[in-house]
């Protein structure tokens, strides 16, 4: 099957919208003790750049469900596709928590083990495997019911002291575990909620079946609803989000509330919002042939290995930030949240952020094509689809 273009740019746009926020997170003065959505002490251009980070997982998720399903199609063969999806969820929970973790923490002892996206695609691969024999239009609609409904059963979780309640809570909800006196499991990106925007991206699948002019089509139209109806449930203030937006003292603070939803878990007001903008982002790039989809789909065709790589790059230009500014390795903290970075007296202002971040996606374009390029050259190669 040939590739959907406009895919490979959606995933080369998020991808390096991604790699902002981990430049941020790793070298920003105040990425460890501030909330950058946080009204009280936040400013907008560092909102922004927190803010349009918010649309790259649930990209990344949905696609990997439309993905699932061009592959699917492709063979229909329903036991190979299961065997499939099932050894490439595995070998993506095994990546969050070896070379994934060690990129993003540093840490030789393992003492944080983060349940993040990587592993959220991982597990929701595996469970779509068994859902396989059931129609799309049936899994559609149970990735839009989880999506539509999950926020209901928030209440079940707080200071509920049942048994079964705190054994589902990690399902729905971000949960701490201690494993031993200095390991913890974090779950920071809960199996439901991501799953059902997983489904609703192999249900939506078969929008890339169609002729290039009704796919566009169908994306705007999508890409409209789930924007009204971001906006209606904005408006009314009662349903789809933990924490309502609320007038502020002035009419940018007020925008900034309204756009400020709940990713963990991923709200239905949060989803409506960030899977909009992606219906647009494939809608308007469709049958699009210029320098920057070019550019963008060289990094789209291997986003996983863009995402493995780059946290080596990064991580490495934060120690040389810290020793630069006189700290030593021994001064350097790991464990549980920390990246070998010390909280406060360290770090580089926002506009130097940005300017690391464009060296990164310039150090990862020749790596990339050549990895893109490799894995065209070698078909042969099966184990590369895991990469």
């Amino acid at each position: 099957m040939k590739r959907i273009q406009n895919i490979d740019i959606a995933r080369g746009l998020v991808i390096l919208i991604m790699a902002l926020d981990h430049c941020r997170d790793l070298l920003h003065t105040t990425a460890i003790t501030q909330n950058p959505t946080d009204l009280n002490t936040t400013t907008p251009i560092l909102f922004f750049t927190r803010w349009i980070t918010h649309f790259c997982a649930p990209s990344f998720v949905f696609l990997a469900g439309s993905s699932a399903y061009l592959s699917f199609k492709k063979t229909n063969n329903l036991s190979a596709a299961r065997s499939f999806l099932i050894k490439r969820g595995l070998w993506l929970i095994v990546l969050e928590f070896t070379v994934i973790g060690f990129g993003i923490w540093f840490d030789i002892h393992f003492q944080m083990l983060f349940f993040q996206v990587i592993a959220a695609i991982g597990f929701g691969l595996i469970i779509l495997a068994a859902l396989l024999s059931v129609s799309s239009k049936t899994i559609t609609a149970i990735g839009i019911g989880i999506i539509s409904i999950h926020n209901l059963l928030e209440w079940l979780f707080q200071g509920s002291q049942s048994i079964w309640i705190k054994i589902a809570s990690p399902l729905f909800v971000p949960s701490m575990f201690p494993l031993s006196e200095h390991v913890t499991f974090f779950i920071g990106y809960p199996l439901i909620p991501w799953l059902g925007i997983l489904l609703l991206g192999f249900g939506l699948g078969r929008i890339f079946e169609l002729e290039s002019g009704a796919r566009r089509k169908k994306l705007l139209q999508y890409g409209l609803v789930a924007l009204i109806g971001f906006l209606v449930l904005r408006m009314i203030n009662i349903y789809g989000d933990p924490s309502p937006w609320a007038k502020q003292e002035t009419l940018v603070k007020t925008v900034l509330s309204f756009l400020n939803t709940s990713k963990y878990p991923p709200s239905l007001l949060y989803s409506l919002m960030t899977l909009s903008g992606l219906f647009f982002l494939l809608s308007f790039t469709e049958g699009v042939q210029n320098t920057a989809s070019r550019f963008l789909t060289v990094y789209g065709k291997v986003p996983l290995f863009f995402y493995i790589i780059h946290w080596y790059i990064i991580h490495p230009i934060m120690f040389g930030m810290l020793f630069s500014q006189g700290y030593q390795w021994s001064n350097l903290p790991f464990g549980n949240f920390q990246f070998g970075r010390p909280a406060t007296a360290s770090g580089w202002p926002l506009g130097i952020v940005y300017l690391v971040w464009i060296l990164v996606i310039l150090i990862m374009f020749p790596l990339c094509k050549w990895y893109a390029n490799y894995k065209m050259s070698h078909p042969e190669k099966t184990y590369l689809r895991f990469l």
